[in-house]
């Protein structure tokens, strides 16, 4: 029985969408991104070494330390009951975004492992969170090469392969139009912030990218190691081309591999 499926693809491929309704036809509990406490993910937290909370004093380091885990070798806090110039303190050291690489890796394969140790007998459904987090700060920030990112994906799989875990992809052929419809939907500031994260990252600046052609350029190669990678994992993976163009087809699909 597989007691993870994880959802995969690019922004507005329908992930949240597709996730739920996998979860409310095999009778499991959809877990999607940015809810809050996500099990296997630190969505908003910082992580502080020791000699980081030498940054901090006083009153400051005592509400730190209140809201932290003891984890990793360091202090995992959350961002989101924190406000003025400590929020922008802890920020500083946010476990996306803001860490050095050797400091978020073993940080992220560690709630990894935390997530399947204390795993019931539960069976999850996640939007995302297994390639495109990693693959967002391998490849779109720190600019590594696929294999990079495929070894350190494969780690992730080693670690849920206990589960019996299943990707599903939903692979998009019309990355462009999709996007369009997306700004529609979400507005210009939402395509700003895409298109800073996407071309002045490692990887876009690399490429010299720019606007919505470097943001479009860099999705496409995004989705193509994706796919590569996904491939050589030993894990099962069920690939669905444009959902969006029949989701009855691709839903009925879906459920159908999946029992």
């Amino acid at each position: 029985m597989n007691r993870l499926i994880i959802v995969e693809g690019l922004p507005s491929s329908g992930k949240s969408t597709a996730a739920r309704y996998i979860a409310e036809q095999l009778g499991m509990t959809f877990v999607d991104e940015g809810s809050g406490a996500h099990p296997a993910d630190y969505e908003f937290h910082a992580y502080l070494t020791e000699s980081d909370l030498a940054e901090f004093a006083g009153n400051e380091r005592q509400e730190v330390l209140s809201a932290a885990e003891r984890k990793s070798g360091g202090y995992i806090v959350s961002l989101g009951g924190f406000t003025g110039e400590l929020f922008d303190k802890l920020l500083q050291h946010k476990i996306y975004d803001f860490l050095p690489w050797e400091t978020e890796r073993p940080v992220m394969l560690d709630k990894w492992r935390e997530f399947v140790q204390n795993a019931d007998a539960e069976s999850c459904v996640f939007n995302c969170v297994f390639l495109q987090n990693p693959m967002c700060e391998t490849m779109m920030r720190f600019g590594f090469d696929e294999k990079a990112s495929a070894e350190y994906i494969s780690e992730i799989a080693g670690i849920i392969k206990p589960l019996s875990p299943v990707i599903i992809y939903l692979r998009n052929s019309d990355i462009r139009t999709s996007m369009k419809n997306a700004v529609t939907e979400r507005g210009e500031e939402w395509l700003n912030s895409v298109v800073e994260y996407h071309c002045n990252g490692e990887y876009g600046r690399s490429l010299g990218l720019s606007g919505f052609d470097g943001y479009i350029a860099a999705l496409e190669e995004r989705q193509r190691r994706e796919v590569n990678i996904l491939s050589g994992l030993d894990v099962p993976g069920i690939i669905v081309d444009d959902a969006q163009n029949d989701w009855n087809k691709a839903y009925s699909d879906i459920i159908s591999k999946l029992k």
